[in-house]
């Protein structure tokens, strides 16, 4: 069956894997806007605080908002932390160069395109990095868990993703990720193709075999016509 949509991963897929020590980004973000005396323990309670928001994502699949985050870590965040924040984070989320021409291709063929992200980031952040990058007006919808109930690998979570892009076969759609359990188990388990770009630091899954295995973005066309 022809390939009607092609949906992506973020962090990791459109956007390079980047290796974050997320306690570090906690402190730089505090040392900006608190006592120095105030610093350890508040980054602590952050880091805290998202490590147990993404355990719940992985072991029960139940998404969470940054708001939720600082709710329970006990922290009143101004919206010059926030800023802050996102600034830090900024050299992390660039888009991959390959992005843009790919995205552009796939449209040009009439191939649907979209992204699902887990994410406790607000679609604003996102469309805001996307914006900048050149890719937002590339995308035909994008599904961000910290606005659904669900995080990958749920199936839901892939059945808003594909509505998002109005495509309702899931035989005829393509998922793009980097994790072998969230991405490729999860697509192929609601029954899209999945498409793994594998790093060193993501944990293996070997129950899964990816429908292809591709070495960056740039390859991910030869499959896509292979399938069409």
């Amino acid at each position: 069956m022809a390939v009607s949509a092609v949906i992506f991963d973020w962090g990791g897929t459109l956007t390079p894997w980047h290796d974050i020590e997320l306690g570090e980004m906690w402190r730089r973000v505090c040392a900006a806007h608190l006592d120095p005396d105030q610093v350890e323990e508040v980054a602590t309670a952050l880091l805290d605080a998202e490590l147990e928001l993404w355990r719940r994502g992985r072991d029960e699949h139940r998404s969470a908002t940054l708001e939720e985050l600082f709710e329970l870590a006990g922290v009143a965040p101004s919206e010059a932390m926030l800023a802050t924040q996102f600034d830090i984070w900024t050299p992390h989320t660039i888009i991959d160069p390959a992005a843009p021409g790919l995205l552009r291709t796939l449209r040009e063929r009439g191939i649907k395109v979209g992204v699902l992200s887990n994410t406790m980031w607000s679609r604003d952040w996102h469309e805001r990095i996307f914006a900048r990058d050149g890719v937002l007006d590339l995308l035909d919808g994008a599904v961000y868990s910290s606005e659904i109930p669900w995080t990958k690998p749920h199936a839901e979570a892939f059945r808003a993703a594909m509505a998002a892009v109005g495509a309702d076969d899931p035989a005829a759609c393509v998922f793009v990720g980097d994790r072998p359990y969230d991405d490729i188990h999860g697509a192929k388990s609601a029954g899209l193709r999945g498409v793994l770009v594998p790093n060193s630091t993501v944990p293996a899954w070997d129950s899964v075999t990816p429908d292809a295995t591709i070495g960056g973005l740039g390859d991910l066309l030869h499959h896509i016509d292979r399938w069409s």
